[in-house]
């Protein structure tokens, strides 16, 4: 479930103690196990072993997963303990719903809203994706896809729209790592990236909408797809 193997390990954990208080760090790196993939769909949360494995009494362990249990990202089991929650269809639809109107949405304010020199950033990240993809790092391409277009939206100037987006971030991660670890689909995505910069300097709102709404319409049919497999 959880290792301390010298990368995402509890090396981060123990090194950030000082910092913030354990229960907040144990529900944390839990999150972003589970976000990220580390700690699988259906994989049971065990209170004690956790709490071996962090050191640390079981009851900031037991705190955490109560709150990950309120965000959604774990839920009881028949018969007692908690287990990771899987994502529904219903999940999946939904939230690629909304992130289509709301992110294509941003892309149209940023076409309109953006200075010339603040699409070098953009530039860059597109860049660091071609080299990741070109030397076979899978691995890297969520966390570079996230960026581009945290960059993207960020150019629309709106803290409303911004925060909403945001709200659905985590949920999002999860789905790009399904989509990402497909070769053709992050080549395809990486694409759309190169069309929706390209429209943002021409200042075509419409078309640039169209665009980021279509990339994530793709992206729910791909994940769709996995769903069904599974």
């Amino acid at each position: 479930m959880i290792q301390d193997n010298g990368n995402t390990s509890l090396g981060s954990l123990k090194a950030l103690t000082e910092r913030l208080p354990i229960g907040e760090h144990v529900t944390e790196y839990l999150r972003q196990s589970i976000i990220d993939g580390s700690i699988p769909a259906g994989d049971r949360l065990v209170e004690s072993k956790l709490a071996e494995a962090f050191g640390v009494s079981r009851t900031p362990v037991r705190e955490a997963i109560h709150k990950l249990e309120r965000e959604g990202y774990v839920s009881k089991m028949p018969r007692g303990g908690f287990a990771v929650q899987g994502l529904s269809r219903e999940d999946i639809e939904e939230t690629f719903g909304i992130r289509s109107v709301l992110e294509g949405y941003a892309a149209r304010i940023a076409a309109v809203k953006h200075r010339s020199e603040e699409l070098d950033v953009l530039e860059s990240k597109i860049t660091e994706y071609t080299d990741s993809l070109d030397r076979g790092d899978i691995e890297a391409l969520p966390a570079i896809n996230t960026e581009f277009h945290d960059l993207l939206y960020a150019l629309s100037r709106s803290p409303k729209l911004l925060s909403m987006i945001n709200g659905l971030r985590d949920r999002i991660y999860r789905f790009r790592q399904i989509i990402l670890k497909q070769e053709t689909l992050a080549r395809i995505s990486h694409e759309d990236h190169r069309r929706m910069l390209a429209l943002i300097r021409q200042r075509d709102a419409e078309e640039v909408e169209r665009v980021v709404r279509e990339h994530i319409l793709r992206g729910q049919n791909a994940v769709l797809k996995v769903y069904d497999k599974t």
